[in-house]
């Protein structure tokens, strides 16, 4: 799967470092990995949620958040909102 962009991922982590390997880790599995529909990304990811029409995954011993939307036809992932799980919880991020 393609993933658009590294670039939060990079800013994310240079702010709070104990993300980096989580956040590495996440981005191997998923350019290296083929999703059909959501019950694939299920296979690899058991805590990923659908939240509207966007996938939060679990990062990090569900330290952080990473808010996606996933194009499974095209096999394109866009990286919407990389948050601390307390950021997750306020709910801006839904707006």
């Amino acid at each position: 799967m393609h993933i658009i962009s590294r670039k939060p991922l990079k800013e994310f982590s240079s702010y709070h470092p104990n993300s980096k390997t989580a956040l590495d880790t996440w981005f191997q599995i998923v350019s290296t990995n083929t999703f059909e529909n959501f019950n694939d990304l299920r296979q690899i990811f058991p805590s990923a949620d659908q939240v509207g029409h966007l996938i939060v995954f679990n990062i990090g011993g569900n330290k952080y958040r990473l808010i996606a939307s996933v194009h499974f036809n095209r096999q394109k992932l866009y990286v919407r909102h990389i948050l601390t799980h307390a950021e997750y919880d306020r709910g801006k991020w839904k707006e």
